[in-house]
């Protein structure tokens, strides 16, 4: 049965902030795709909309919905799975299914998703309540993306066609073990002396990506459409190299969501890293404590450690943030959206937005430099910085100085 899904964010968007500041939740990267991209390829809907915060809705596209068929509301936070699929395509509409308070998804006949996607705001209360007893893959805090990313990454290589293998280029002289895990797509490079172990998991190259000489990769691992792995990376499992990102030096278990660097030498572990992030040469992210116990970090609304649970946790940063050489991130850091952290000593480990952060001292980035720099970065991948991207980072700017 042809449908329309709409994706919408609930109460528990705050837990994925920094980098739901600047992008809707479905906008999220774990595993090669994005939330939004693994629901479409799996439920091959009609169309696709989203209800979008108002800081959002010039930015991203909200989408529109086809008039002759019912739309399906899918909470943002879950990622599809075969038994959370089951219990979607079952619903009747007039229904939404839930656990305890959260509602996962519902449906809807085309008029009253559009009045209220019109409205700007949901009301599931008048629904039939279909309750679950089962758990689904939610994300809950930023850090359920790491944990979920190895497996992800052997999930979305079934959603994703067949790679091309077209126009490839692999040197004779690198090395691949494993090679029925090793998926390199169309237009995609591998130099002399790469090495790509996919014993503990598969590897994905994407469409134009290259891996440079002396480039070490362990799955599960995914370097996405246009990323550059530089020449002697070492990158470990459960990482994932978002579209047009270049990376080097010693990187395990991180999340680049698309166009950041961290070119040069210097270790990054199980951290999250957003969009036109740069770490400068040798910026080191701590993500084990010297006494083994869990990771706390500060929470991003109420500004209150909170116990991860995680023994292994690195640095959370939002887009547009940067690091100067020999940058010494601390263990379980939480960094805001355009903050410039050129810190001798350890910076804080929460660093609000719009920071600029030298000696430990923490200072207002003001806007207009920041913007600037924005500017200035985006050029060199030739996107422009349109007038509703600086209206949004206005908008998280003005949010920071309330």
């Amino acid at each position: 049965m042809a449908i329309n899904i709409c994706l919408f964010e609930d109460e528990q968007l705050p837990s994925l902030h920094p980098l739901t500041l600047t992008r809707p939740a479905d906008d999220l990267r774990t595993g090669i795709l994005t939330i939004r991209e693994k629901w479409e390829l799996d439920l091959e809907p009609a169309s696709t909309a989203r209800l979008l915060r108002t800081h959002l809705t010039d930015l991203f596209p909200a989408g529109s919905l086809r008039e002759d068929m019912p739309c399906l509301w899918i909470n943002a936070r879950y990622l599809p799975s075969g038994p959370l699929l089951a219990q979607v395509r079952d619903l009747s509409i007039g229904s939404a299914l839930k656990k305890g308070d959260t509602v996962i998804a519902a449906k809807m006949e085309y008029e009253t998703t559009e009045a209220q996607l019109e409205a700007g705001e949901i009301d599931f209360s008048g629904l039939m309540v279909v309750e679950t007893e089962q758990s689904f893959l939610s994300i809950d805090h930023l850090w359920d993306l790491l944990d979920y990313n190895g497996d992800q990454i052997r999930v979305d290589l079934g959603r994703l066609p067949e790679p091309l293998k077209k126009n490839i280029t692999v040197s004779e002289d690198a090395v691949m073990e494993h090679r029925e895990q090793i998926f390199i797509d169309e237009g995609a490079m591998i130099e002399p002396g790469a090495v790509i172990i996919a014993e503990k998991g598969p590897v994905y190259i994407g469409i134009g990506a290259t891996v440079e000489a002396g480039s070490l990769i362990r799955g599960p691992a995914a370097i996405c459409e246009g990323a550059t792995i530089k020449m002697g990376a070492k990158i470990y499992g459960g990482t994932t190299v978002g579209p047009v990102c270049k990376v080097g030096g010693e990187v395990n278990g991180c999340i680049f969501h698309s166009y950041s660097n961290k070119a040069h030498d210097g270790f990054a572990g199980d951290s999250l890293f957003g969009q036109w992030c740069n770490l400068g040469a040798d910026t080191n992210t701590s993500n084990l404590k010297n006494n083994y116990s869990p990771v706390r970090i500060t929470d991003w609304e109420n500004r209150q450690e909170i116990d991860t649970g995680r023994q292994f946790l690195g640095t959370i940063m939002g887009d547009h943030s940067k690091t100067a050489i020999n940058t010494q991130l601390n263990t379980g850091t939480v960094c805001g959206v355009s903050c410039n952290i050129f810190s001798a000593d350890f910076p804080p480990k929460f660093i609000p937005s719009f920071s600029w952060v030298g000696s430990n001292v923490i200072q207002p980035y003001q806007f207009d430099k920041a913007v600037e720099t924005m500017k200035t970065m985006m050029a060199r991948r030739d996107v422009e910085l349109l007038k509703p991207y600086e209206e949004m980072m206005r908008y998280i700017y003005d949010r920071e100085q309330e």
